[in-house]
């Protein structure tokens, strides 16, 4: 029975209708819901953003998208609390030109108790419209270290005034129009002085000590202050309503790849994907994923500070473990490779804003399984070189068939050979029904000879 041609059209046009209408309604659904942000049950709306690690590019976009977003919601307020150690220049510099020019108020909070505002971290404190520190906090330390290649190398007076001037006059730009006291700050450059919250206070680089997110804005509600470009604005925090911004979910995931341990692994299985496909060519997963992970450590490399003498190191451990495959070392040479795995893992990411860089747990675990599936797959490498093929003409080589016909010199005939018919020659006479064998393949000829002479 045929379907009527108009019953068709109707589904057709019904599913149309319901795929439009879901894509619309997904569409939709953002704006609703930021219409709905942006009118928070008629409170102050309060954005809040978060600095917490290493100041890095991706923070920066982070931190950029998100004062966007709050402008596009017309926040009254936004709150960034922070607690970092501090991170690059570069990406330091992208966000205090971002609050700057931020047409929502902007204030940075150093919180919760034991949070550090370090390095960049102070500058970026002193960059916003309020400035505010939790009890128990610090801040400063701020001189500029310079870093090549993972290290931090030595450098004459001379240059080392250029920088600090450099650093000292970028910091002044702004916090001399913020009000604060640039003469105290600079000493966070020039000395590596750091500050608690009272001494930040008391030396009038902050404006405010605050016990949580929730008595900042009370004390904020009504204050009057400064923007940047010297318009005053009274704050109505009246029943503020935070809404947080987070990361997304690239941003998330970008973020986990700079991270020391994770750029470790990622190296590990992007080397071992490598490795195993060109020493067994054509299983292809490996390849594929040993690509993805490591094109994903090369862009974790242009970010983090990484040591070439970790680099070095790893890759003698992959000549060491490789050499114990070809050559009996009695494990002499795997000890070595592990050791100088561990050692390039320890060295790998070494920077004054890192921390402890790879840690030991994740060097052992990634080690001890790339050093013993290194090692295998050599040694099945090696191996197979010496198996027979088992393809081709070449299998042929050395088996055993039957004279169908006589041989001799000068003279061919037929042989038969795992059940198929070959020309065959000989230099020795082998009558019809004796066993030969093949010694070698000549085009489509197999020269053989009787299997007596060559078993004697």
């Amino acid at each position: 029975m045929k379907k009527h041609p108009a019953g068709r059209r109707t589904a057709l046009l019904f599913s149309l209708g319901v795929f439009v209408f879901a894509t619309a309604l997904s569409l939709l659904a953002p704006l609703w819901a930021s219409h709905a942000a942006d009118q928070p049950n008629g409170g102050a709306l309060v954005q809040e953003l978060k600095i917490d690690g290493v100041v890095e590019p991706i923070l920066a976009t982070y931190i950029e998208e998100g004062i966007t977003d709050a402008e596009q919601r017309h926040a009254h307020l936004i709150l960034i609390t922070m607690d970092t150690p501090g991170g690059l220049t570069d990406s330091m510099k992208e966000i205090i030109q971002r609050i700057l020019a931020s047409q929502v108020p902007v204030a940075v909070f150093i919180s919760p108790s034991g949070s550090r505002g370090a390095s960049a971290g102070f500058y970026i404190l002193l960059s916003a419209d309020i400035a505010a520190m939790a009890p128990a906090t610090h801040t400063g330390a701020a001189t500029t270290v310079l870093m090549i290649g993972g290290y931090v190398p030595q450098i004459d007076e001379a240059m080392r005034k250029k920088i600090n001037n450099d650093a000292t006059a970028f910091l002044r730009s702004f916090s001399e129009k913020r009000g604060r006291n640039p003469k105290l700050a600079e000493t966070a450059i020039t000395d590596a002085k750091a500050f608690t919250e009272k001494e930040a206070l008391e030396g009038k680089m902050i404006d405010l000590v605050a016990s949580s997110p929730d008595d900042l804005l009370r004390q904020l509600n009504g204050r009057e202050i400064t923007r940047f470009d010297g318009t005053k604005v009274k704050l109505a925090l009246d029943s503020p309503q935070r809404v947080p911004f987070e990361l997304s979910t690239r941003q998330k995931f970008l973020s986990r790849i700079v991270q020391p341990d994770v750029f470790f692994v990622l190296l590990i299985l992007g080397v071992l994907g490598l490795y195993t496909e060109f020493t067994h060519p054509g299983v292809i997963a490996p390849g594929v994923v040993g690509g993805v992970c490591m094109v994903l450590a090369l862009y974790a490399m242009h970010f983090l500070p990484v040591n070439l003498a970790g680099l070095l190191l790893m890759a003698l451990a992959l000549a060491f473990f490789i050499l114990e495959a070809k050559f009996s070392s009695h494990g002499v040479l795997v000890a070595g490779g592990i050791i100088s795995m561990l050692l390039g893992a320890m060295f790998l990411i070494r920077s004054p804003i890192t921390g402890g860089g790879v840690s030991l747990g994740i060097a052992l675990a990634a080690t001890l399984p790339f050093a013993v599936i290194t090692v295998v797959l050599m040694r099945l490498v090696l191996r197979s070189r010496k198996w027979k093929p088992a393809t081709g003409k070449e299998e042929l080589v050395g088996e055993q068939g039957i004279a169908e016909s006589g041989l001799g010199a000068g003279v061919e005939g037929m042989i038969r050979v795992h059940g198929e018919l070959w020309q065959a020659v000989s230099s020795q006479p082998v009558s019809p029904g004796r066993p030969v064998k093949v010694l070698r393949v000549e085009g489509l000829k197999l020269a053989v000879e009787p299997l007596e002479v060559a078993s004697a």
